[in-house]
């Protein structure tokens, strides 16, 4: 029998620093003490020429910031460590292909008001603020997030709210950003109260890697505050099943205890987690974390990002090697979010045989055929 193990983060490259355990627990300790410049990281790793080149030259495009709980995972002795594709830049970030666009999803072309996305008729995405705990380099708002590149997130709240007010058609708002966990309890809760007051909106989603980055941010004090907006969902993103470490299960647990749903978001990434063993790994990890895996995005075509893509190939055989060899609540719909903001798209394996008036012929995973019958027509319609 295999077992599902998380281990601890800590104490890692700190461990000769000292570092007081009230300060590695301490969410304000990680994140003034995060590691963000050339110095720092080669304190701590030897880098290659592509990296150590890719740090001086990205600085313009998205900052560097890796939380030491999450710098911490990186296996110094393994140059394709897939915590280390994700978080430490490389040259190849100024190679740019002619088919990536600075905004993939086209987010900007569907703003009402600034900040606030409507691009499906009963559901917004407020970008609440353009700040993570640590940077991906892959990141789709990396035209906007972490306040070193030409474009600025200029969310305008009044006006936000306003139009949410006005737009009875809006039933579902997902605050994102950058990331919204990163507010203080009070900041956060006076944004969720605005909006929980509008009578229109059914629910509220968070999209946050903050239990992954920053996982002593998860207070109790903090679940108890959300539990107050149910409903609440919360949308995690993990791309490894090394990133769900004891203390990240703990955060997750205890978020799952205040009855806030949870659903996993992952990026499909060249080296990371394009196999079919590290995917299964990770969605087991995540249900023992209480957590859905929800969606296996395909990399968007984010400027400076084609090293880090897989193919839409890579995540059918995925998911085609998952169905019918793990529980169906296991298994992410794999998407591709359709470049220039034609939403998101579904992509399976072809189950589908032949359909006609009178049958449908399916395959299952094993590949053997089945001939479902089309409904007699002398039955009366319901």
């Amino acid at each position: 029998m295999s077992y599902v193990t998380f281990k601890p983060s800590a104490p890692g490259y700190w461990a000769n620093q000292q570092v007081k355990p009230e300060d590695w627990n301490s969410a304000q300790w990680q994140l003034k003490n995060r590691i963000s410049s050339l110095a720092e990281i080669e304190r701590y790793l030897t880098l290659s020429e592509e990296e150590r080149a890719g740090i001086l030259l990205t600085g313009t495009k998205l900052a560097t910031a890796i939380t030491p709980h999450f710098f911490n995972l990186i296996d110094p002795t393994d140059p394709d460590c897939p915590i280390r594709r994700q978080m430490i830049p490389r040259i190849e970030e100024t190679i740019i292909d002619p088919s990536e666009m600075s905004d993939p999803c086209g987010e900007d072309s569907h703003m009402p008001v600034p900040g606030l996305v409507h691009r499906y008729p009963d559901r917004v995405l407020f970008l609440v603020t353009d700040r993570c705990a640590s940077y991906c380099r892959y990141c789709t708002r990396s035209r906007v997030v972490s306040g070193v590149s030409e474009q600025k997130l200029e969310t305008q709240w009044d006006q936000a709210i306003d139009y949410l007010k006005r737009t009875p058609q809006v039933r579902d708002v997902l605050l994102s950003g950058g990331d919204p966990l990163l507010f203080s309890d009070a900041k956060l809760e006076k944004l969720l109260t605005r909006l929980h007051e509008i009578p229109h909106i059914q629910f509220l989603r968070i999209g946050s890697r903050i239990p992954l980055f920053l996982p002593q941010r998860i207070t109790p004090a903090l679940c108890e505050m959300l539990e107050r907006f149910h409903p609440l969902f919360l949308s995690i993103h993990t791309n490894h099943p090394s990133e769900l470490t004891s203390e990240v299960k703990i955060a997750l647990e205890r978020l799952a205890k205040a009855g806030i749903p949870m659903g996993n978001q992952s990026v499909l990434l060249k080296g990371v987690n394009d196999t079919v063993e590290v995917q299964k790994e990770l969605i087991h990890k995540l249900l023992m974390c209480r957590v859905r895996p929800y969606y296996l995005y395909q990399g968007d075509l984010i400027q400076g990002t084609s090293h880090l893509r897989s193919s839409i190939e890579r995540g059918i055989d995925i998911i085609e090697s998952l169905r019918g060899h793990t529980t169906g609540y296991a298994i992410p719909q794999f998407v591709v979010d359709a470049p220039g903001g034609g939403g998101k798209i579904p992509v399976n394996p072809q189950y589908l045989v032949e359909q006609n008036d009178t049958q449908t012929i399916l395959r299952n995973y094993e590949g053997k055929q089945f001939v479902y019958p089309a409904p007699s027509h002398q039955f009366e319609p319901v």
